[in-house]
């Protein structure tokens, strides 16, 4: 008897739900497209690019991403992102623009053999309910800056 009202009390609970802000969604969109690319599922990864995308200052088209990407996944079997705090701000209706620094490795196995730290700065579109990667700039942190901002290490 319970298995069978389970679908509806699921149901009911999303639809009684808040509707999740801006912010949310997209840095949803965001872990979604992190988890894509370490998968290796550059497809779905596209899905979240907008056709007219241009990024790195106007220098980049989403072909170019698309390339990009393929370029990376073949040139590591194993790539992965850590995302730090994401910020984003609404800019208008369905637009914002999310800011992050990310720790991106990349390698043949479980250690990876090459890494670098992004700051990124990303502008999106609310399309039929779906977010969209409209824009991207990023550029690489120097090292002496991230080991200025680590966290003191403590030894209680």
């Amino acid at each position: 008897m319970l298995r069978a009202l389970l679908p509806g009390l699921v149901v009911l609970l999303v639809a009684c739900s808040p509707p999740l802000t801006v912010e949310q969604q997209v840095i949803a969109v965001i872990r979604q497209m992190e988890e894509q690319i370490e998968a290796g599922e550059r497809r779905e990864f596209m899905t979240h690019i907008a056709e007219d995308f241009a990024g790195q200052d106007g220098r980049m088209n989403r072909d170019q991403v698309r390339a990009l990407v393929v370029f990376q996944l073949r040139r590591f079997e194993r790539l992965q992102a850590q995302l730090f705090p994401i910020a984003v701000t609404e800019t208008g209706p369905d637009h914002a623009t999310a800011k992050f620094r990310a720790l991106v490795t990349g390698g043949p196995g479980w250690i990876p053999e090459r890494g670098q730290v992004y700051d990124f700065t990303t502008a999106w579109r609310r399309e039929d309910d779906a977010w969209l990667l409209v824009g991207a700039d990023w550029a690489p942190v120097p090292l002496d800056e991230v080991l200025d901002n680590l966290p003191a290490p403590s030894f209680d």
